[in-house]
């Protein structure tokens, strides 16, 4: 198998067809190939047997890969890459991984090529829900670095290579001191217990850096480095980046506290902080990712979907924010979408009388997707109130996953009995 690893791209390696060179590391090289049983395109990373073989490091590069290879099929979340495949061999191995083609972050870190603020946020947004679901998965990535996140397009990212995280439920041996040390924790440094506060550390030092075009903490040696993570202060990004709110200071300066308890808790209330943060940038007419993910989040009738599943449910409809007295859509209409009030009220007529109110956080017209083909709509809508919303097409709905539009059905269809309920509570009462 030695003999697959060379950079002759006319091999075969495993059940994969290499197309060509995307990158070569000190470790090893990655490849466009293209899995013969399917079809599709992956990005193969590959390992040289002399790397193995390293007589000072050889133990700790075996270790980081099988600690990626272990977690092929497992991780599957919109915002971090996917790991097909994966073979270890005695001197040799592969990582079939999704291709990513954007390129990383690392592009974005140099003061004259910043990213707007409000992309920042967003994708730092993004991160918090890919890393919140690795830790419920037992992971701390360790290695967290502009370098490490990948660009799908926009602001959606995917966090790679796991190689330096810990596995609570890993069988191989795991070294401790892993990482770069400009983004490393406090307490990743000092060798102590870590948990998700040392990832949302490294989350910080990204998103300062992201931000700035400069990195909290320099030095000119490795000592002054993590003297310097471990005792001084960041100066605070506004001073560093005009027309940075002074709330921004706030976030980031709490991500980079030097003891887990003085970051946020949790990755929500993080998610949540830079969702608001994004609003205090953003043009009031804009829509974020963020609030579209946060606004279905919170629906109750939505718990059964996993994150992945409410990130196609908010790509998969047409938002918009609709001035109060518009009318939304008319009885007698033939429809095949229905719709999502995330804020504000929607009066819901039917031949003149009102029948309903939808507040925030409500489903109507969702008949016509249950029917699921075009029928005639039962009532008129009307926002009483400013209303942000998201339309979802039947069509567009199709393109989810089974499980999504299984668990989306189940929901709708409760929504829709409740609501039949309720109506039947209210005619028994007037009898």
């Amino acid at each position: 198998m030695a003999g697959d690893f060379t950079l002759d791209l006319s091999l075969q390696v495993g059940k994969y067809d290499v197309q060509k060179l995307l990158g070569k590391g000190a470790t090893g090289t990655v490849y466009l190939a293209k899995d013969t049983f399917s079809g599709k395109e992956v990005a193969l990373k590959t390992i040289e047997p002399e790397v193995f073989r390293d007589p000072e490091f050889g133990t700790v590069y075996r270790s980081q890969f099988l600690n990626e290879a272990s977690l092929a099929g497992k991780l599957r979340h919109p915002h971090i890459i996917a790991i097909l495949d994966a073979v270890v061999e005695a001197d040799s191995g592969y990582i079939a991984m999704e291709i990513v083609t954007g390129g990383d972050l690392a592009q974005f870190v140099k003061p004259d090529k910043l990213l707007p603020v409000e992309d920042v946020l967003q994708i730092g947004f993004k991160c918090c829900g890919a890393l919140d679901y690795a830790f419920g998965q037992g992971i701390v990535h360790r290695d967290i670095k502009p370098a490490n996140i990948m660009i799908v397009q926009g602001t959606d990212v995917k966090i790679a290579d796991f190689g330096a995280a810990f596995l609570k439920k890993s069988q191989t041996v795991q070294t401790a001191a892993m990482g770069s040390p400009f983004y490393m924790s406090p307490e990743q440094i000092e060798g102590t217990e870590l948990t998700l506060h040392s990832d949302m550390y490294s989350l910080g030092v990204v998103l300062y850096e992201l931000l700035t075009g400069k990195r909290p903490f320099v030095a000119d040696s490795l000592e002054g480095l993590v003297k310097k993570i471990l005792i001084a202060s960041p100066a605070p990004p506004s001073s560093l980046r005009k027309g940075l709110p002074k709330d921004i200071d706030m976030a980031m300066l709490r991500l980079l506290g030097k003891r887990p308890e003085h970051r946020f808790a949790t990755w929500n209330e993080l998610a949540i902080e830079l969702s608001r943060l994004g609003a205090l940038v953003l043009p009031p007419e804009a829509i974020p990712d963020s609030e579209k993910f946060v606004s279905l989040k919170k629906v109750a009738i939505l718990s059964a979907l996993s994150d992945a599943e409410i990130w196609e449910l908010a790509r998969a409809g047409k938002w918009s924010r609709v001035a109060r007295a518009a009318n939304i859509v008319k009885e007698g209409e033939p429809g095949t979408s229905f719709f999502f009030a995330a804020k504000g009220e929607v009066k819901i007529v039917r031949g003149g009388r009102l029948i309903n109110m939808v507040g925030a956080g409500e489903f109507f017209g969702d008949m016509a997707y249950i029917w699921g083909g075009e029928m005639p709509r039962h009532a008129t809508a009307d926002a009483m109130t400013d209303l942000l919303m998201a339309e979802f097409e039947l069509a567009a709905m199709e393109k989810m996953s089974t499980a999504g539009q299984l668990h989306l059905t189940r929901a709708l269809t409760r929504n829709v009995v409740d609501r039949l309920a309720m109506a039947n509570q209210r005619l028994a009462n007037v009898r």
